[in-house]
Order: C-alpha cells, then structure tokens, then sequence
C-alpha cells in the first residue's frame, strides 16, 4: 500500500523539509567534526600525552586529500545505484549506517592500529556516497517543479549543513584535542551525531515522507512510460547541456571558494591582527564564520527567493549564479586592501578577512542551495541521484585545483610578471604572491561571470522552463506513480492513507 507525504507544513513549507534538515544537519555533524580532528590526529606524535599516528605533514595532508576527493566522488556511484536499484531512502539509511560505523571504528582505532583507521574512513567514503546525493534528491521532490518554495527550501536545508558544520568542530574539537579525553572521543561524538540521523530517518520519515525515494527513479520511469525504456528526449537532453555548462562556472566558483582553508587560512594565521583586548583570537576561529553567516542570511534569502517569485521577478539561476561569481570576486578584493595595510602597519585589520568571509558566503547562498534546487529540476527522473552525484563531483575537483593556485602564491612573487603587478598598483614584490592570487582568483570569477551572463539566455532557453512550469514527475505525481507499481506488481490496494 502505497502512502503519500504529510500535508502538513510549518512556515510555508513540508514539514518533511524540517525532517530531512535534521537528518542532515547531524550528518554533517559528524562529517566536520571529524575533518576537523583526521589530519591533526594523524600528525600527533606517538609519544604525546594525546598520542597520534606519527605521519608527516606531508603523508598526513596527502591522505587528507586523498579522502576528500573520494568523499566527492562517491555519490556518483551512489546516486547511480539509488537511481536504478536502491532508492533515495534506502540508500540514506545504509549510507548513515555505514558513516556511524566508520567513526565507531575511528573511535577504536585511535591511536592503536593505523589499518583500522583506513578502515573506518573506507566506511566514511562508501556511506556518504549513499548519502549525500540522495537526501538532496528527496529535498527536491518535495516540490512541483515551478514551485517558488524550492530554492528557498534548499536555502533552509542548506542551514542544516552549516548548522552541523558551525557546532561540531566547538565539541569535537574540545573532546579530541583535550589531553583529558584524546582524539578518539572526539570521533565517538562524532559518530553519536551521525547515529541521531539514523535515528531521526527511523523515527519521522516514513510519517512525514511518505513513500517518497522509495521506488528508484529509473522503475518509476519505466512504469511512467508504459514499460518502455526510453532514450532522452530532447527537452531532457537540453536541461543535461545546461548541468554541463554550469559545472564550469560553478567548480570555478568552489576553486574560489576552498582558498578558505588553505591561503586564506594562512593569511589569517600569518597576515592579521588577531589581537581582542588582551588575548590572541586562533587563526582557526575564522574557519566559522562562514558557517555563522550562512545561520544569519540563509533565511533572509529564502524570503527574498519566494518574494521576487510572488511579484514575477524572480531572477533565473543562470542569473542567481552569476551574482554569485561577483559577490565572491568582491570578497576577494577586500584582501587586496588588506594588503596595503599590511605593507603600512605590518599585519591587516580583521576586517578585512571579516569582509571577505561575508561576501563569500553571501556568494555561496546565490549559487550552492540554488544549484542543489537546480540539479533536481533538470534532471531526468531516472537520472536524478546519479545528477545530484555529479553537483558534489564539482568541489571534488575544485578543492584539488584550490590547492594548486594556492600553493602557486609561494613562487609567485619571484616572478617578474607578479613584481611587476605589484608595483603598478604601489605595492612591494614580498606581496606579490598574495596579490595575484587573491587578485587572479577576482578577475577570474568575473570574468567567468561576464561569460555566464552573456550565455544565460541561451541556458534559459535550453531549461525549456524547469524552474516555472508544473512537474510531471515530483511530490504532486509520487503517490500515483506508488500506487502505479504497487498495482504493477500485484502488492496490494491503492487507497490513500
């Protein structure tokens, strides 16, 4: 017997929302409180009184780097299995699984057996692959397409993430780096936030969700068409040139973006004045602040998303991404006057890092809740988790390129072409590295962005109105599609429950 989502909604939206915001926000509770521990256990000398597994700073980031690109990579597998044989839900709850049983092992494993803590970031990997991808999907099908409420529920869900993100270092951390406790009670915090989002999936989804992500979205396409395996229209095919085309502008935007926790880090550490009265604010601190902003102005944008759409005026997402690339360009400007200050006085005021978090962020909530909401109105339905797959395969890529340009800021300033630079804009060649990178990363965003608003009409033309005309295949359509299989299949009655 199939069953349909709850009517019942809070603020405006499905209270299935708020569900999967709680799942997730666990989930990346213990995602980020664990990253925030891996490398520094790993670098921790054997015979400290919190003792690690030795590693070089060398092996230890390599290995860091390592599994961030497979935690990026996987739910394309993920989201292809969830498409043709698991389902959205199923692959949640196996995915959450495998994620608390990976940190447990972490947990275990610290500081005894460096082979078992592989093993617990092999589970790691393979869980959130099921996870990540699929829970975004379920977010998407909650609404008709057209529906003004979905980019403003992928900017509420999108608080979940940086809500997990902004208080899990502040436990984790103070567990695993303590003496007291020891790295490996930092990951059991971890894993007992991963566990409550197991337990909220048991608890409320099936009551606020339905059947939604039960049935993989390739049967349901099947069973939509009459059985008949159908080739990609050329509406389809059209929408999947758009995803194309914005996984350039949108993994340059994440290039930009991850300097957060490498240059940006440094400048931070080495470049600033931390001073607050009589103490020394941690370079680390910054590291929040996206997060915080995200808390403070993610709901102002989901009200002016739904705002603009109530007075027809909503900007399309090519248009949304694009302001995006320039809000983050601008953040990086502020460094640049950071620079002449630091040529002055020696160290940059706050401020600036201040700044430049702030238009980061206010970039990312133009272009990452928006592209989540995207991703599930243009793909196909028997291609959406595995489309999904390929949005988290952008910053998987992104992060590996971050570091490159990142790095590149160290030789920089030997070059005569970056002296060179520098001088005609009064400063000294020991800055030049900072100011071509922070500056190249400027000039590249915008000119990314001039490009993308020059193509938007054509992406529009080509979305063939994904964003504003009623779905065929999304909440409204799910439970008769259900009752579709459950007839299929012989399994029992279609009354409503």
């Amino acid at each position: 017997m199939s069953q349909a989502p709850s009517n019942s909604t809070l603020w405006g939206h499905p209270k299935g929302l708020y569900v999967l915001f709680t799942s997730e926000m666990w989930e990346r509770f213990s995602y980020y409180g664990m990253r925030a521990l891996l490398v520094l256990t790993l670098v921790a000398a054997t015979e400290e009184a919190n003792p690690g597994f030795g590693m070089s700073q060398g092996d230890a980031l390599s290995l860091y780097g390592t599994y961030t690109a497979l935690v990026y990579f996987t739910p394309l597998i993920g989201g292809w299995l969830a498409d043709n044989f698991l389902g959205q839900r199923l692959s949640i709850l196996l995915g959450g699984i495998l994620m608390a049983a990976g940190q447990f092992v972490l947990f275990a494993a610290t500081p005894h057996s460096l082979d078992l803590f592989y093993v617990g970031l092999g589970l790691l990997i393979a869980g959130n692959g099921m996870f990540k991808p699929n829970i975004s999907t379920i977010v998407g099908d909650l609404y008709p397409q057209g529906d003004a409420r979905r980019d403003s529920a992928f900017s509420i869900f999108y608080m979940g993430i940086n809500l997990g993100a902004f208080i899990a270092p502040l436990i984790t951390s103070t567990l695993g780096e303590s003496p007291e406790y020891g790295w490996r009670w930092g990951y059991f915090a971890a894993g007992i936030g991963m566990t409550l989002a197991v337990i909220t999936q048991g608890l409320f989804f099936q009551r606020f969700l339905g059947d939604i992500g039960k049935v993989p979205g390739a049967k349901r396409d099947r069973l939509a068409s009459g059985g008949v395996k159908k080739p990609l229209t050329k509406i389809e095919f059209d929408r999947l040139r758009v995803i194309l085309f914005l996984f350039v502008f949108v993994t340059v935007f994440w290039l930009a973006f991850e300097q957060a926790g490498g240059l940006m880090n440094i400048f931070a550490d080495q470049y600033t004045d931390r001073t607050f009265g009589d103490s020394i604010i941690p370079a680390g601190y910054f590291q929040s602040l996206n997060p915080l902003f995200i808390l403070i102005f993610a709901p102002i944008f989901s009200v002016l998303w739904v705002t603009l759409h109530k007075r027809d005026s909503s900007p399309d997402a090519p248009i949304k991404i694009f302001a995006g690339l320039v809000l983050t360009a601008i953040g990086f400007l502020f460094l640049i006057f950071g620079l002449y200050e630091i040529q002055a006085t020696g160290k940059a005021n706050m401020i600036w890092l201040v700044l430049a978090y702030l238009f980061h962020t206010l970039g990312e909530l133009c272009i990452s809740p928006v592209g989540l909401s995207l991703m599930t109105k243009l793909a196909p339905l028997r291609l959406a988790s595995l489309v999904m797959g390929i949005w988290f395969l952008m910053p998987a890529i992104a992060s590996k390129l971050a570091g490159m340009v990142g790095a590149f800021s160290e030789n920089a300033e030997t070059f005569t072409f970056s002296q060179n630079i520098a001088a005609a804009i009064g400063l000294q060649a020991e800055y030049s590295g900072l100011l071509v990178v922070f500056g190249g990363v400027a000039v590249g965003l915008l000119v990314f962005a001039i490009v993308l608003w020059l193509i938007s009409g054509m992406l529009v033309r080509w979305m063939h109105g994904a964003e504003r005309t009623e779905p065929t295949t999304t909440a409204e359509g799910i439970e008769q599609e259900l009752e579709a299989v459950a007839e299929h299949e012989g399994i029992g009655d279609k009354a409503k429950k």
